[in-house]
């Protein structure tokens, strides 16, 4: 079985579109999966901004991550859930795009991007243009058939520990060979950006469950990231070195920085804000 356009793609129906301006759509989360997180949410709002920008420019460029300027976490997203998916274009050419959008469940909204910058690339460089625009309108049509996502094989963070409840380090070890590889992309593989903030924000989650919680709350909950930037592709096999640091505890609120590197190099980097769960 193929696992183009299945393994790692999160938008099966475009409701309506206006290339390079805006675009709706919706994305079913297969019932049978055990989880589907935030930083996919993410990843299928990005997705229909690509579809958008990519038909305005007759698929012969595609955008990639770059900067997002704000991730909003509003709300939980489970599987079985339907993804009802908006994004609006401030601007898109042959150089870059810059986008916002939100994720919605039965009109409650679960995720808003704000002010997110991506390099449009050589579409021929990524994925055959012509499957791209089969594809689209496949999706502009009767929709894809739902189901096509089986997960993401466990990514392991290796070596995790915690420094004076001040900070957390761990290793991940990107997969050699992994299905959402021939889909992300066909002709030129790398390991997904949103993948990447998936695995900072348990490295987060770790470090926030070793800081004492505000009384009367119950935790601490994810509210959003900001200035989060991913500052060159991933390839296969690669070994990153991930960090969480505290930066600011204000009682109600936890700010906390996470940095990717893989070698020398850093590869991407964000800023975490957690807040208050339950109590007053």
């Amino acid at each position: 079985m193929s696992h183009h356009f299945r393994a790692f793609s999160f938008v099966d129906r475009i409701a309506a579109v206006q290339a390079g301006v805006s675009a709706t759509g919706s994305y079913a989360i297969p019932a049978g999966l055990t989880s589907f997180s935030s930083s996919l949410v993410a990843e299928a709002t990005g997705q229909l901004a690509a579809w958008s920008a990519m038909a305005a420019v007759n698929f012969s460029a595609r955008p990639v991550a770059g900067i997002a300027g704000l991730v909003e976490m509003l709300g939980p997203v489970r599987p079985g859930d339907t993804l009802e998916l908006a994004v609006e274009i401030e601007s898109v050419d042959s150089d870059a795009i810059a986008y916002g959008g939100t994720a919605s469940v039965m009109g409650s909204p679960v995720l808003r991007l704000r002010h997110c910058v991506g390099p449009m690339l050589p579409g021929e460089e990524f994925d055959d243009p012509q499957a791209l625009r089969e594809r689209f309108a496949l999706l502009c049509g009767p929709g894809a058939e739902a189901g096509g996502f089986g997960g993401v094989p466990g990514l392991v963070l290796e070596g995790a520990g915690i420094r004076d409840g001040s900070s957390a380090h761990a290793t991940l070890q990107v997969p050699e060979d992994a299905p959402f590889f021939a889909d992300h992309f066909p002709r030129r593989p790398v390991f997904p950006g949103s993948l990447l903030m998936q695995c900072n924000l348990e490295l987060v989650g770790r470090l926030a469950a070793d800081i004492p919680v505000p009384a009367g709350a119950s935790g601490w909950k994810l509210q959003n990231l900001s200035n989060m930037k991913l500052r060159t592709f991933i390839p296969r096999g690669d070994r990153l070195d991930l960090e969480a640091r505290v930066l600011e505890s204000t009682g109600d609120t936890l700010t906390i920085s996470v940095r990717s590197r893989s070698g020398n190099r850093t590869v991407g980097a964000a800023t975490v804000l957690l807040g208050r769960e339950g109590g007053e």
